[in-house]
């Protein structure tokens, strides 16, 4: 072979190796220059899984793994995927014809620069985003643009003109008598009629000014780029509302007494009736509409038509999806507040402005509490013990735990139960480390079998300083194994927890047994405390900040009973979801705190 050609044949093999290795790298396929208009970007946010991302802009999961292959396995939060583009109709709007593109926000793009770039009002592109703000127009971000052309805006203005009237001269008429008449002095009238210089002349035809009112129709004029991008700024006025109008939508069963959910929703609004006359107390106004929504969708429509329901400021209720759906529509379609206390698993909120979901989704729950476990136990010896016995592991919280470890590079070790527990959980702890124990189930079973052996080591090998991490489920247990969590110095994270010995739990359950003669049941989350804080944050919300409350919840400071409140707009056009996590700490010295976990 020649010297050139051995030459040639390297550069073909270091080509090819070029390729082939950035087939490997590559974890995100850049799409071709031909694709760029039928995609756009979308970085992932905690909590967020491929089914809602897809969902979210109207594609399928497999239209994700397609131009992102490696997001079958997982994705993290920062991540970057790649979306195509699918048109999708502004469904329950007035205009059903309007459609949406996607725009992912790029450096030193401006409203007013979109508003060029697609030929679209800056208003329509507000309307089409109610979160839009100086805050999420940002870098990375994700807006609907709408299919609303821009056309010089028709407006009319009433102008006055002057024109000339015709008038015939009689026989009697004098100068004065027509100064007088039409208001109009000597001079301006010989001025428009010359030929009076030479004498008034009956039956000669004259030309009267006179003024009059007109409607006339001009274009506006484009604004200028500070007046659009200062849209972003404005702030909305407060639209106060003297009686807040409710409707509470519950399946009570009434012609199924046996079911055993009645007592629970029948727990929910009586505590809801709590918060209402706590409320009155205070000097607020509430009108409140009670209904059982029943199985299915057949009284729900029944209810949606009652004439008294476009009047609402407020919607609380419904448990099944398909009741859900229908009532997020019409509170879309008439813009009031729609609260879905129950349901954790629903799409609504991915796409509509009037939802408020209290319960939060296991993705962002998972996120949430694995977050703070990394922060609070970063300079720890963990152990996570894998195959307990009892229920099905929390398989989805110990991946999102993993990944959060790895992320922040800290040390954890996995510890397979067996038999031989009681004495080989000693070989995985440290004595130079404080060490914590993360089970993988959150099942009374599994609490069994790995308390009594911890508890002994904690007493009697104090050297080993031992600190237990788990579940919201945890709080029902606390009869049989309070002693226990003190003991270990437990943490349990939780989107629902009430202090059973602060004074406002306590006034709590002596009131509800006075209105009511009976106990709360013993259930996670407690129904009857559930309806007291909806009650009472969303009514003082809309009595405070009015129907557009959503704009000032950085305001709203409501402690809670038993759930706290922290509302995230799941994307610039969609609703919100509560994202807060209580972390629960059961003390050596028997006491108890509950903390807000802070916003990731």
């Amino acid at each position: 072979m020649s010297k050139f050609g051995f030459y040639i044949l390297l550069f073909i093999l270091f080509f090819n190796g070029l390729n082939i290795r950035a087939q490997q790298r590559g974890t995100q396929r850049a799409p071709a220059a031909t694709e760029e208009t039928n995609v756009f970007y979308h970085t992932v946010e905690p909590g967020q899984t491929v089914y809602a991302i897809a969902t979210m802009y109207g594609v399928t999961v497999e239209d994700i793994y397609r131009l992102n292959p490696e997001s079958k396995g997982g994705i993290r939060s920062g991540a970057k995927l790649v979306i195509p583009q699918k048109k999708e109709t502004a469904a329950g709007t007035e205009n059903a014809e309007t459609g949406y593109r996607y725009h992912t926000i790029a450096p030193k793009e401006t409203l007013y620069s979109l508003s060029l770039k697609y030929d679209v009002p800056a208003e329509e592109i507000i309307r089409a985003n109610p979160g839009l703000s100086v805050q999420t127009f940002s870098f990375g971000k994700t807006i609907r643009i709408p299919d609303v052309p821009s056309e010089g805006k028709i407006v009319e203005q009433v102008k006055t003109v002057t024109r000339d009237t015709k008038y015939v001269v009689k026989k009697n008429d004098t100068f004065y008598s027509i100064e007088r008449r039409f208001d109009i002095p000597k001079e301006e009238l010989v001025r428009r009629n010359p030929s009076l210089k030479n004498g008034l002349k009956a039956g000669a035809t004259i030309y009267i000014p006179e003024k009059i009112e007109v409607v006339v129709a001009t274009t506006t004029e484009a604004p200028q780029e500070y007046e659009v991008n200062a849209l972003l700024n404005s702030r909305r006025p407060v639209q106060r509302v003297n009686v807040v109008k409710t409707a509470l939508l519950l399946p009570f069963m009434a012609n199924e007494p046996s079911n055993p959910n009645n007592a629970r929703f029948l727990e929910y609004y009586e505590g809801y009736l709590l918060a209402i006359d706590s409320l009155k107390k205070k000097g607020y106004s509430v009108d409140l509409y009670v209904y059982d929504t029943g199985n299915g969708t057949g009284k729900i429509r029944e209810i949606l038509e009652k004439p008294e329901m476009k009047e609402m400021n407020l919607i609380v209720g419904a448990v099944q999806n398909d009741q859900i759906g229908l009532i997020a529509d019409f509170a879309k379609k008439y813009h009031i507040k729609y609260v879905i206390p129950f349901a954790s698993k629903n799409d609504e909120v991915l796409g509509n402005p009037a939802v408020f979901q209290i319960n939060t989704p296991h993705s962002y729950l998972y996120a949430k509490a694995s977050h703070a476990a990394s922060r609070l136990f970063a300079d720890r010896n963990i152990v996570l013990i894998t195959g307990l016995p009892g229920e099905e592991e929390k398989a989805e919280f110990v991946k999102a735990l993993k990944t959060e470890l790895n992320s922040r590079q800290i040390p954890f070790k996995e510890y397979a139960y067996t038999g031989q527990f009681a004495t080989a959980i000693e070989t995985q702890l440290s004595k130079d480390r404080a060490n914590v124990i993360i089970p993988a189930s959150g099942s009374a079973t599994a609490l069994t079998k790995i308390l009594p052996p911890l508890r002994q080591l904690a007493e009697t090998k104090p050297e080993y300083s031992l600190t237990l991490f788990g579940y919201p489920e945890w709080q029902t247990y606390t009869k049989e194994h309070l002693e226990d969590f003190y003991a270990l110095d437990t943490y349990i994270y939780s989107n629902f927890y009430a202090d059973n010995f602060s004074p406002e739990v306590k006034r709590f359950y002596q009131d509800y047994k006075t209105w009511y003669s009976k106990s709360l049941a013993n259930t996670y989350p407690k129904y009857g405390m559930l309806g007291f804080d909806t009650g009472l944050f969303f009514t003082e919300a809309i009595h405070r900040y009015g129907e557009n409350f959503e704009n000032s919840l950085s305001l709203i400071d409501y402690p809670g009973l038993q759930t706290g409140f922290v509302f995230d707009r799941v994307n610039n056009w969609g609703g919100f979801i509560n994202t807060n996590l209580f972390i629960v700490h059961y003390k050596n010295d028997f006491t108890v705190s509950r903390t807000a976990g802070e916003r990731l």
